[in-house]
């Protein structure tokens, strides 16, 4: 190919006569660089564009060319009518830039070859849209320009350019109008009312007909008020306002046509926000919303309209006055937005609810005025359906609240929640519930759900820390949920300020619940608050207090005392037993002693009593009985902490006394507290253990791994789930009772139905059943015959029939013994369920203790009680791993894997105090090795040689002061084992490389062992020789592969490197080279195994002969290259790939190179093959009139008349596409199945093929039903 362009090339240059080059427009003079910024500019992406914009203008600046500007001029101009977007907006940003910094170019000229270049009147009909683009987008280039307003006439001219633009909408919709308000915006108030009003009159006339007309008319009456005055407007319009009952027909079907126009866009129309801004101005809004949005665009069915109005509510909402805010807010606008947030809900339909929450979110963030801000939060809560609020309580519009706002809400929400008006809410209902209810909705429901909404929208009030509040705003909410959760009003107090508000409508008991279980959240939410304010206390980031460092639910223990003393105003909704009583009062006495003790001397022993006491005793009003055991437990445990505390320094931490430490038994406490499903339960119990976690004893932590261990989930699950125990048996006495007097009740009515429901009774009985129960069929056998009605071989007769008496006493003797089965069964799959819940509850429990062992881990990780923790979590993986595979088990496992691998093996710190305790490590670490050689899952078996690895790092050590640094250790540091039994430990993982090499199926992985080599060098060193043998000695190459990869490892550790002698090394590389030369004997690459073993054992003989090579070591490398030449002695080993690669990258180092593949022969003979056979093919000629065209192809095909006349020139390539043809219609074949394969076959092969696939379908149907 290169040499025929060079041939044509010659005959080019060769050649006389040259064709004469005509630059009209002189584009070949112009510099190379200097036209790639047109290119540029009409790229699609914007930076590029930017970019070859700025480097023009500065290049034109720069060059001072009279020639460049002009050519750029026209260039710009002529680009104007692209056919793509990105290119006419790059152009026209452009065209503006040259006009703004060259000023000398004149706005009248360029105006003038815009409509030149572009003109509309001689363009063809397909070119008509390009050059209606091509006016625009120049009079936007020119209005860009800043220069506009400086020539008046050019502007005039523009203008009509846009009006006469306007006509082509279908192609630029509405830009020319908006690019007519562009400019009025910007023009002064003299050339408007002398050159440009005279130009809009008739646009002006006609503004009410659509919206860009009015959208110009409303810009111009804001721009020119002078101007336009009233009078004017009389002139213009016929009416002296805009806003008039006149024109509100044709302003209605402007925003409705205006809505549609964006119903893509999902944006406000600019013309419905300047009329709202018209109608302001006009002091005509009222008559505006009432007439144009609420009877006109509500009247229309859900759409465009509607969601118009929604967005010009929350587009108003920041110019209106607080009387027009409340006009807004309670009008039917609001009533259809309830409407459409409610139908919203359903699947695939549009949610405005995201777009007003802005709107919201904006003003609220840039008003000023409470007031006003209380109109709107007020106005949303109370848009309500059948009671509810339909904006949820969870709205974070408040967050942008003013305090003061704040205050008056949080006051409304409490006055609505005592004494409900919701005469005064505007509350609506869909048409489902309009067609659904018969009768009105009762009141009391709608106060219940309204006072629920109210509760959650407090405790939101409270959770948000983003909202803005003081502390007593926030201890008043809390006071008021606490008291309607549990006290109720016999006399109002001024005491009390929650007994002054009556309630209008008793509380029930349902509500009273949701309220209570709010309450807790509360709490949960204030344990969890910052410091509000700026305080010392905030500085120090302290949770769940207040500035003065009080907590917040001491503040609500003292406001519950204060409750309970007061006996007279108010009463408690559960009564307190007078044991009940004393054990709060109790409380609150060990309360106050600890802060006392906590004032003198702080201590997290003191703040963790204090919190577990507040918890316990809040819960008193939920479970007193429960609550009252706690605190004994409680006091007693502070009791021996207080009273034991010196004898436990003096002994360390070991008491001879039998009774338990204070510890264990807040453990305890806490174990029995996480049972409860309650986030504040859980909250309170991690930030108690916190603190006490540097007392915790081995005890106390066995309790806890207790829960863990798997071998005790039926212990466990039987103290978890007492209570519900009881309450399902009490449950199912009674269903029983209830179904005894059913069936008393079916026996009286008649024997049909008793009959009937027996069948149907027996129906079901037998589908539950998983199997005929014998004891059953005994039963009925027994009954059947005490009635003589199972017939047996004596009888003689099979017509003897029962009389009427002895079938109903049958029938009924049949009821009770199949009912009784139901009964059984229905107890089986209860007992079943009750199983699988219990469960559940167990995992779930569970799943809460490992939150208190990930914090010891993180906060005591260098005590020693955490070396007692590796067995028991590896027990729980271990046994994780082969149970049930349900999602809440998964989660489980992982978090427990989580923890040991990140928590455990890999922290920071770790145990370093191990005196006396050496021989128990050891027996650990062989224990661990031990049992991961004896898994069947390798992944397990992971965290056991991790655990083993943890174990050893406890045992060596901290070796140097720079342990942690990533400074090279010196060989007398690495040598450094601390208190490893380094015989033993190699012997240890000696026989577990052993296992690993020499067992087909072992857990362990090479990835182990390489661990093992990277982070201990001294075993590395021990091993090596072990994994060097098994280069050739491993059960099979998987293993030889392995043994390779570790000795590879072993051999590139600098730390390896330095822990062996000179003649240590050589010697190690001797014998390498020897396993390895013994390794490649012989060998096959017969599976990809092998091919995977030898890649391996080739890396690493690379790595040995570039060391030896480098360091010039002794070592006999002959009898390894003879291997390795032998290896291609057939020459299989010269094809690309990875094992060929690296065979020939180690024999490089020998200096034996890969020898060259000659491919180029062979392409040049088979083209001479091809040539030859072309050569030979042109014999035959066809006349014209001979040859048959096809269809399909345009080419020229030969007949088949003669065998001579197949050889001509086109035979070749008739012969080629007939091939293709042949190969399509194979795989069409292949792909259509036996259906279209008998299509073209003749009739007697179809019959065949009929018969054998019918054959064929009668033997598949015989195997199924032999199957069967």
């Amino acid at each position: 190919m290169l040499s025929v362009m060079q041939a044509n090339m010659r005959e080019i240059e060769d050649s006389t006569v040259r064709p004469k080059v005509t630059d009209a427009k002189g584009i070949l003079k112009q510099n190379r660089q200097f036209l790639d910024y047109f290119w540029d500019i009409a790229k699609p992406e914007r930076e590029i564009r930017l970019k070859a914009i700025e480097d023009l203008i500065e290049h034109l600046k720069q060059s001072e060319k009279p020639d460049e500007l002009k050519y750029s001029l026209k260039r710009l101009v002529d680009g104007l009518s692209h056919t793509r977007d990105e290119a006419r907006s790059g152009y026209s940003v452009a065209l503006a830039q040259l006009l703004s910094v060259f000023e000398e170019i004149s706005l009248k000229s360029t105006l003038d070859s815009v409509k030149e270049k572009h003109n509309l009147q001689t363009a063809k009909k397909k070119f008509i849209r390009n050059a209606a683009f091509g006016n625009f987008f120049g009079v936007l280039a020119l209005s860009q320009s800043t220069r506009l307003h400086k020539e008046p006439q050019v502007m005039l001219e523009c203008v009509r350019l846009l009006q006469s633009l306007s006509h082509y909408r279908e192609h630029l919709r509405d830009l020319p109008r908006k690019t007519m308000v562009d400019i009025l915006s910007e023009t002064s108030k003299e050339v408007f009312e002398e050159v440009l009003l005279s130009a809009l009159q008739s646009d002006l006339t006609s503004a009410l007909n659509t919206p860009e007309q009015l959208e110009l008319l409303l810009v111009a009456l804001q721009k020119f008020p002078s101007v336009l005055k009233p009078k004017k407007l009389k002139k213009l319009l016929g009416t002296t306002a805009v806003i008039t009952k006149e024109n509100m027909p044709k302003l209605v079907e402007v925003l409705k046509t205006a809505a549609r126009s964006v119903k893509k866009e999902n944006i406000l129309p600019p013309v419905a926000f300047d009329l709202l801004q018209a109608s302001l101005r006009e002091d005509n809004f009222e008559m505006f919303w009432n007439e144009a949005i609420i009877k006109g665009m509500l009247s229309e069915m859900p759409g465009p309209t509607h969601y118009l109005s929604f967005r010009l509510l929350g587009a108003s909402l920041p110019l209106l006055s607080v009387a027009q805010l409340e006009f807004v807010v309670s009008a039917d606008v609001m009533t259809h937005y309830g409407q459409h947030m409610l139908s919203a809900q359903l699947a695939d339909r549009f949610r405005f609810a995201p777009e007003m929450e802005k709107y919201v979110s904006e003003f609220m963030r840039g008003c000023a005025d409470a007031d006003k801000q209380l109109v709107v939060a007020l106005g949303f809560t109370q848009l309500t359906n059948q009671g509810y609020p339909v904006v949820p309580s969870c709205w974070k519009d408040l967050e942008h609240m003013d305090l003061s706002a704040l205050q008056k809400y949080v006051e409304w929400l409490m006055e609505g929640f005592c004494k409900p008006q919701l005469e005064k809410c505007l509350d609506f209902s869909t048409r489902r519930q309009k067609g659904n209810q018969e009768t009105e909705v009762e009141s009391d429901s709608c106060v219940v759900r309204f006072r629920k909404w109210i509760i959650l929208r407090l405790t939101f009030i409270v959770e948000n820390h983003q909202i803005k509040k003081r502390e007593d705003l926030v201890m008043k909410m809390a006071r008021f949920i606490f008291f309607h959760s549990f006290f109720d009003v016999k006399k109002p107090t001024p005491e009390i300020p929650e007994t002054t508000q009556a309630l209008s409508v008793p509380i029930d008991q349902q509500t009273r619940a949701s309220i209570s279980s709010a309450f807790y959240g509360l709490l949960q939410g204030m344990n969890t608050m910052a410091v509000l304010g700026d305080s010392a206390e905030a500085e120090r980031r302290i949770l769940g207090v207040k500035a003065d460092g009080s907590m917040w639910i001491y503040c609500v223990v003292q406001y519950a005392t204060t409750l309970l003393n007061q006996s007279k105003h108010v009463q408690s909704v559960q009564t307190l037993s007078p044991e009940q009583r004393q054990g709060w009062d109790s409380m609150l006495e060990s309360v106050e002693d600890l802060r006392k003790k906590a004032k003198k001397s702080s201590s997290p022993e003191h703040s963790a009593f204090q919190h577990l006491f507040l918890l316990v005793g809040i819960q008193m009003f939920k479970a007193p009985e429960d609550s009252l055991e706690l605190l004994n437990d409680l006091r007693t445990c502070m009791e021996k902490a207080q009273a034991k505390k010196p004898k436990k320094k003096k002994a360390n931490g070991k008491s001879s006394d039998e009774e338990p430490l204070w510890v264990e038994v807040v453990v305890e406490i806490l174990l029995s507290l996480l049972s409860q499903p309650s986030r504040l339960t859980r909250g309170v119990c991690k930030a108690v253990f916190s603190r006490i976690c540097p007392h915790l004893t081995q005890e106390a932590l066995s309790s806890i791994l207790n829960v863990l261990d798997p071998n005790k989930d039926e212990d466990e699950s039987g103290v978890m789930v007492t209570d519900e125990k009881e309450k399902k048996k009490k449950h199912k006495e009674e269903e029983e009772r209830d179904e005894e007097e059913d069936d008393d009740v079916e026996d009286e009515e008649g024997s049909d139905s008793s009959s009937s429901s027996s069948e149907d009774d027996d129906d079901e009985a037998m589908e539950e059943g998983e199997g005929v129960d014998q004891n059953f069929r005994l039963d009925l056998m027994k009954v059947l015959q005490g009635q003589n009605a199972l017939a047996t071989e004596e009888d003689g007769s099979d017509e003897e029939e029962l009389d009427d008496a002895a079938m109903m006493k049958l029938d009924g003797s049949l009821s009770a013994l199949f009912l009784e089965q139901k009964k059984k069964i229905q107890a089986k799959k209860d007992e079943k369920d009750r199983l699988r819940k219990e469960k559940v509850l167990v995992r779930d429990f569970k799943i809460k203790v490992l939150d208190m062992v990930e914090m010891f881990l993180s906060k005591q990780g260098s005590s020693a009680l955490v070396l007692g923790m590796v067995e028991p979590l590896l027990s729980v993986i271990e046994n994780g791993m082969s149970s049930e595979t349900s999602q809440q088990e998964q989660d489980f496992l992982r978090k427990v894997a989580d923890i040991f691998r990140n928590r455990l093996c890999r922290a920071k710190y770790y145990c370093r105090e191990i005196d006396g305790r050496e021989a128990e490590l050891h027996d650990m670490l062989e224990r661990l090795i031990g049992r991961a050689q004896k898994l069947t899952d390798s992944s397990v078996s992971l965290y056991y040689f991790s655990a083993a690895l943890y174990v050893l790092k406890v045992l060596r050590g901290v070796v140097s002061e720079q342990d942690s640094a990533n400074a090279p250790s010196t060989p007398s540091e690495l040598r450094l084992m601390g208190k490893v039994d380094v015989e033993r430990v190699t012997a240890c993982f000696r026989n577990a490389l052993t296992s690993f090499m020499t067992k087909r199926k072992s857990p362990l992985t090479g990835a182990m062992f390489i661990d093992l080599f990277s982070r201990f060098p001294v075993l590395c060193v021990n091993l090596l020789d072990t994994a060097v043998e098994n280069i050739t000695a491993g059960v099979r190459e998987h293993q030889q592969g392995q043994a390779c990869v570790v000795a590879l490892r072993a051999l590139q550790s600098k730390d390896v490197q330095n822990l062996m002698s000179d003649a240590h090394r050589t010697e190690l590389h001797q014998k390498v080279v020897d396993q390895l030369a013994k390794s490649f004997e012989d060998v096959e690459c017969k599976n990809k195994t092998v091919r995977e073993k030898i890649v391996k054992a080739l890396e690493l003989c690379q790595h040995l002969v570039r060391t030896v090579h480098s360091q010039k070591m002794q070592v006999n490398l002959e009898l390894l290259q003879k291997v390795l030449k032998s290896m291609n002695a057939e020459g299989s080993l010269q094809k690309p790939g990875q094992l060929e690669d690296t065979y020939w990258s180690v024999m490089k180092l020998f200096g034996i190179l890969k020898p060259k593949m000659e491919k180029v022969k062979k392409v040049v003979e088979a083209e001479q093959t091809e040539e030859t056979t072309k050569k030979k093919k042109k014999k035959g000629f066809l006349p014209e009139t001979k040859k048959r065209k096809n269809r399909k192809k345009p080419t020229v095909l030969e007949g088949k008349e003669t065998p001579a006349s197949t050889e001509t020139a086109g035979g070749a390539s008739g012969e080629e596409g007939k091939k293709k043809k042949n190969k399509k219609k194979n795989k069409r074949k292949q792909q259509g199945g036996e259906g279209k394969e008998t299509r073209n076959q003749p009739a007697t092969k179809k019959a065949k093929t009929q018969q054998q696939q019918q054959k064929k379908k009668k033997k598949g149907g015989q195997q199924e039903v032999d199957g069967k």
